[in-house]
């Protein structure tokens, strides 16, 4: 008998590389067998009919280059210190090297994607290949536009869940905190007359929150900065604009702030989470309970945590930096064009943002949608106060963080690539902003599976 290798196999089928690495996980796939660590797949092996478990079809709005929606449909490679086995015994997780384990597939398959920046735009297709034709490069205040005022749809039907993590630049500490009085357009683009409108960049939840009246899904999540919850009332109006959707009405669990690390994501990321359910479509008796959702915690879709920086009963200790980078080499000893690329920017001094030296003893820094000035090092010289002086005294050079690094600080597999060389590929600077811009992967992952577990829960279908 001839047989093919997955990636052959993923071409013959129009699929990703990982949907078959699920197929074969699952058994789905008649004859295949795995020999020295690789699946092979008989030549003349059918593609698997769907589960009989129907697909949860997602929405993304602002996917930049995927984290979040990686994080949503799953089958993407871990290491082994990420996952708690005791927090998510119900994971059908599979060892697949000493170190890796593969997350298995979910129920979520993304069916539209959006952002205005053609380079997050690139990374996405060349990752999520089968699906490509199904990113949509505009602003959202254009779609919505077209959709309303030309009768065009825009929106796929048969939407479950929308997610989006607006832009945050208006919000976070690190900016000028405009909030919803940003000067900045939906297309990025400082405005020509300094005074907001109901297009800038601060208020595009709102249009968002457009989207969720056409689609009507029966899930939306939102995510921005933590710093949104320390900006006056910003959060309460958030959450009351979400509530009250025009012709649907939703439940609007209390938001909440993430930290990355609380999730096997080696870093100190912290997210705020706004989840809503449609009314029409929960369940009375469940509907009825959230109204006190303080004491139906069994209710919340919020994940549990599954690490701490201290010891406690059943959680694992934080993943830290130098396990995440654990068995990368060198920029100028690897393949891998992702590790071979870093800033080249120059120290300068402590007292600027971005000078640190990364503790690979430890959790990360938040890494950042910035120039390359504000990437950390990953090792300083013994004159700038450099810790590792085992790596220099065997010669290894002072650097900052390469694109592969910051990757891996963000739960991004290996086998998501982001830098695309040519004329018309993604250039270092295009990478790192969209490493920073994303969702943890891992982190997102964790939303996923507790939304999948308690959608029988919520909804009768």
């Amino acid at each position: 008998m001839k047989y093919k290798t997955i990636k052959e196999k993923a071409d013959d089928w129009n699929v990703s590389v990982r949907q078959v690495q699920y197929y074969c996980k699952q058994n789905r796939i008649d004859g295949a067998i795995k020999k020295g660590g690789a699946w092979q797949i008989p030549e003349n092996a059918e593609k698997p009919q769907k589960s009989s478990e129907s697909p949860l079809n997602v929405l993304s709005l602002f996917s930049g280059c995927g984290g979040m929606d990686l994080g949503f449909e799953g089958n993407f490679t871990i290491f082994k210190k990420q996952f708690n086995s005791k927090i998510n015994d119900d994971w059908d997780v599979e060892y697949i090297k000493s170190d890796k384990l593969l997350l298995p597939k979910t129920r979520f398959n993304t069916i539209f994607a959006n952002d205005i920046k053609p380079s997050a735009k690139k990374i996405w297709s060349k990752n999520f290949s089968d699906k490509k034709k199904v990113y949509c490069l505009d602003s959202i205040v254009d779609l919505v536009k077209l959709h309303k005022n030309n009768n065009i749809d825009i929106f796929p039907e048969n939407v479950d869940v929308v997610t989006g993590g607006f832009p945050c630049q208006d919000f976070s500490i690190a900016g000028k905190r405009l909030g919803f009085d940003s000067t900045i357009s939906h297309n990025g683009k400082q405005n020509k007359i300094d005074d907001p409108t109901e297009e800038n960049r601060g208020t595009l939840y709102m249009w968002m929150r457009e989207v969720i009246s056409i689609t009507k899904p029966k899930v939306f999540i939102a995510e921005n900065v933590k710093g949104l919850t320390n900006l006056g009332d910003t959060k309460a109006i958030i959450e009351s604009d979400f509530s009250n959707i025009s012709g649907e009405d939703y439940f609007v669990f209390p938001a909440k702030v993430l930290l990355a690390a609380d999730y096997g994501v080696p870093q100190s990321r912290e997210r705020v989470i706004f989840i809503g359910l449609k009314k029409s479509a929960v369940k009375p008796e469940i509907l009825g309970l959230l109204a006190y959702i303080e004491t139906h915690d069994e209710l919340s879709p919020y994940p549990n945590v599954t690490h701490s920086d201290f010891e406690q009963d059943g959680l694992l200790p934080y993943f830290t930096v130098g396990e995440a980078l654990i068995g990368l080499l060198e920029p100028e000893h690897t393949k891998d064009i992702d590790q071979k690329k870093f800033s080249g920017a120059k120290f300068m001094g402590k007292h600027c943002q971005g000078q640190i030296e990364v503790n690979l003893d430890s959790i990360g820094p938040t890494i950042r949608s910035e120039h390359h000035g504000n990437i950390e090092f990953r090792r300083l010289s013994e004159e700038h106060g450099g810790r590792y002086h085992n790596e220099l005294s065997a010669g290894y050079k002072e650097r900052r963080l390469t694109i592969r690094e910051c990757a891996r600080i963000q739960s991004f597999p290996d086998e998501f690539s982001f830098i695309q060389e040519g004329k018309d590929g993604v250039s270092t600077t295009n990478a790192y902003k969209a490493i920073g811009n994303a969702v943890p992967p891992l982190m997102a992952y964790h939303i996923a599976k507790r939304l999948e577990k308690l959608w029988p829960v919520y909804f009768s279908k």
